[in-house]
């Protein structure tokens, strides 16, 4: 009698356990909450699913911290280049944007997924939709499992040879991943760490003027440094505080500052391109009759969204005073003192410990 799996979650970690096990002679069975597969994969495709990034495999693996050394072990056996391939073989071109990001050519996710899904209901996968899981039993270890689901027709219960558990982590509820899981692993004694955000805004306290004028505006051609985090690009303002791009890029190491010491304080190069040295030239130049916001956007090129954030930290004496200007220009502080909620967040950290 052939061994059986059965997989819970519906999502990409799902159906690529179900993708390498359909390889073997097994019975493999997802189950999945939603009334639709891979909800959050498509969510991600619109605004253009990012699915690797094209940078060496060393700088890739320098992006998981202090656990680079465990997740290497996997990157090896299955780099960002094997995905690419292997999105390729469902006959989607795949394309390096400008940020180094790798993304399908035509951007959306739900051509891959129904592929995808395709390929595996051909090689014998099953899928059951609107299969909440609710509860599990384990009686040896973390095999040979009896799982109850919450379905339509009541209450089911399904006993598997092996259980796959690939439920996401604590963000986008509404998508399917509720992080309900962390707890019925905690009483089969498994150690799971909290749940936090992570690729998450965060919250600054803007003052109601600048928010009125640039909430949703994008900050680009800065750089932002945090700690030993230096990089250029952009982000945009929320009315909450920042998010995106650079603000995910740096989010962990601002998280954990935030939760040791109640604040994070990142510096913003406003004019990345010129040194210190030449903006000093440049605004000790007379301004006559010209108002500030004037002075400043014929002087040096800064003016919109980037003059309001200097008007949220310097003083109208700041302004004045050529050097103080300038050095504010090429580090500007900014607080922030929250992480967004954790249902907002791109993705969670925590989980299953790696101790």
């Amino acid at each position: 009698m052939n061994k059986s799996v059965a997989i819970i979650g519906g999502g990409p970690a799902g159906l690529m356990a179900a993708e390498v096990l359909s390889k073997h002679n097994i019975k493999i069975d997802v189950y999945d909450a939603m009334p639709s597969l891979g909800r959050k994969l498509l969510m991600a495709g619109k605004s253009g699913l990012n699915i690797t990034h094209s940078e060496n495999l060393e700088g890739f693996v320098s992006r998981y911290g202090n656990k680079k050394t465990e997740i290497e072990k996997w990157l090896k056996q299955f780099s960002p280049d094997d995905l690419r391939n292997w999105v390729h073989e469902f006959g989607i071109e795949t394309f390096i944007g400008t940020s180094g990001r790798v993304f399908p050519k035509g951007m959306k996710a739900s051509p891959l997924l129904r592929a995808w899904i395709n390929k595996l209901s051909e090689a014998g996968v099953e899928f059951h939709l609107r299969h909440k899981l609710i509860g599990l039993n384990g009686r040896t270890g973390l095999t040979s499992l009896t799982c109850r689901f919450e379905t339509p027709d009541g209450l089911k219960i399904v006993e598997a040879d092996a259980v796959i558990l690939a439920l996401g982590g604590g963000s986008w509820k509404r998508l399917g991943s509720t992080g309900e899981w962390v707890e019925m692993l905690k009483q089969l004694d498994v150690k799971v760490e909290a749940l936090k955000p992570a690729n998450c805004g965060f919250d600054a306290e803007w003052s109601n003027h600048f928010l009125e004028k640039y909430h949703g505006y994008p900050i680009k051609s800065v750089t932002l440094s945090f700690e030993s985090f230096h990089q250029q690009g952009e982000f945009i303002i929320t009315k909450e505080g920042v998010e995106s791009g650079l603000i995910y890029s740096a989010s962990a190491m601002m998280r954990d500052e935030i939760e040791k010491n109640g604040k994070a304080i990142i510096f913003l190069d406003l004019a990345p391109d010129t040194t210190k040295e030449k903006l000093i030239e440049k605004l000790s130049k007379p301004r006559g009759s010209r108002s500030l916001a004037s002075y400043v956007e014929k002087t040096i090129g800064i003016k919109g969204v980037k003059m309001g954030l200097l008007y949220e930290v310097l003083s109208k004496e700041d302004f004045l005073n050529a050097e103080k200007l300038a050095s504010f220009i090429k580090r500007l502080p900014i607080s922030l003192i929250a992480t967004r909620p954790l249902d907002e967040a791109i993705s969670t950290a925590g989980g299953v410990s790696f101790d």
